[in-house]
């Protein structure tokens, strides 16, 4: 007998993130899709994972209160999707 295995489907939405410079070496994150996003962290990577991690949370609690969803989560997703690919020049 086979044993059937479900894959959990993940959802994704893509989301900009800016980050900038801070005097003392740091680095500030915030998202013009996400109001309210703003992290702070030591390295860019650093600064973008704990944007991620924000942004999750914050869909998480609009959900839970029941307040609307920033729009860019609204958006359906089963559309064309627009991906920017580096392409190196001869």
């Amino acid at each position: 007998m086979k044993r059937q295995e479900h894959v959990a489907e993940v959802e994704e939405v893509a989301i900009r993130i800016r980050v900038e410079s801070l005097k003392e070496g740091r680095y500030l994150g915030t998202s013009p899709d996400v109001p309210g996003l703003v992290a702070e962290g030591r390295s860019v990577a650093e600064t973008i994972e704990i944007a991620q991690g924000l942004a999750r949370k914050i869909v998480e609690s609009c959900r839970e209160h029941g307040d609307p969803l920033p729009a860019v989560f609204l958006k359906d997703r089963k559309k064309t999707r627009e991906f920017l690919v580096p392409v190196p020049m001869p």
